[in-house]
């Protein structure tokens, strides 16, 4: 087979690792050929391309970020293009294409895979929001360096008796939100799923400092909300693709909590550090079953489907059910977080 792979949307740890996985399955074991398309599905549009063998990803496991780069394209730019990804595929001989993305990504792959492409996607974000999969990988590297983070801006926090509000990635989940604050035991946590009340998130953080208590941690994730009509909200408008723009949670409930409980309090915006850099043992194991498995199912022609993780088993699922809805924290977690905090 001649298979063509591409990473796109937001950079993740763990996207190397399943570029490597593809490469060395297809290549060693089945005696494939395999080319990178640069940047995304602007790659498969431009046709844009490189070679990938065994030397091209000698050492990318631990890499963070991808070697083939990415990018965003607009969906009407994609729809209008599929003719000419269409052909780019015939003039390549390609057997089968593996996308590695988020849900933008999928809806991507599910449109061309209707339209007649040999598509098997694999699932990436840190934001651990595609329902289709239990797990996706990135996420644990995210919650590792979130909770690393929370862990020394404690001791910070205590020795300025401060309140430190702490932003962390998550536009429409909590998930990285509810696991780091879960894991560094901050006394607060507030998510997209659940708008919050700003006189409770007070009255929480405010009861620490009457109990003697000299600091408090609040993580927010970047999508969380209050109530409407409970506090003042910017709200951040769209970008050009479409995606909400945020006007940033952690700044505008620092200056509410400073004013309600008078309070130093401070914002700490984490942001990009959390999907950069080097990816955990649990998601190069991950990324690496993910790439592994992607390139079986293209074999068996296993198309318009996805690699995702059910229990400790990789399986595909359609990418109709990738994109048909995203994986939110449900009430009775938030309430187990809520017990611990």
């Amino acid at each position: 087979m001649r298979i063509g792979v591409l990473t796109s949307g937001g950079d993740c740890p763990g996207l190397n690792a399943v570029i490597r996985s593809v490469v060395h399955r297809a290549v060693v074991d089945h005696g494939d050929e395999v080319i990178g398309f640069r940047d995304g599905w602007k790659g498969l549009l431009d046709g844009d391309y490189l070679k990938l063998d065994l030397d091209a990803v000698a050492g990318i496991l631990a890499r963070g970020g991808t070697i083939l780069g990415s990018s965003r394209v607009r969906p009407e730019h994609l729809r209008d293009g599929v003719e000419r990804a269409r052909g780019h595929v015939a003039d390549l001989g390609l057997d089968a294409i593996i996308p590695i993305g988020g849900e933008g990504t999928l809806k991507a792959a599910r449109l061309l895979s209707d339209n007649g492409l040999p598509i098997v996607g694999v699932p990436k974000t840190i934001d651990n929001d595609i329902a289709a999969t239990d797990v996706t990988f990135g996420f644990d590297t995210a919650v590792t360096v979130a909770t690393e983070a929370l862990d020394r801006l404690k001791t910070t926090a205590e020795s300025h008796q401060r309140v430190l509000i702490v932003e962390v990635m998550g536009r429409h989940t909590g998930w990285i939100a509810l696991h780091s604050g879960t894991a560094a035991g901050a006394h607060a946590v507030v998510v997209p799923e659940r708008p919050f009340d700003i006189e409770e998130l007070a009255a929480q953080v405010g009861a620490r400092f009457s109990a003697g208590k000299r600091f408090a941690i609040v993580v927010a994730a970047e999508g969380a909300k209050p109530r409407p009509g409970t506090m003042r909200f910017d709200e951040g408008g769209t970008d050009v693709y479409g995606h909400e723009r945020f006007a940033g949670i952690a700044r505008q409930l620092s200056l509410e909590l400073e004013r309600r409980l008078g309070k130093e309090a401070r914002p700490v915006i984490l942001g990009h550090v959390q999907r950069g850099g080097t990816p955990t043992p649990y998601d190069r194991v991950l990324a690496t079953r993910f790439g592994w498995h992607a390139v079986e199912a293209a074999h068996r022609g296993e198309f318009g489907r996805m690699t995702a993780l059910r229990g400790t088993e990789i399986v595909t699922v359609p990418l109709a059910d990738a994109v048909e809805r995203l994986k939110t924290v449900p009430a009775q977690r938030f309430a187990e977080a809520q017990c611990v905090l």
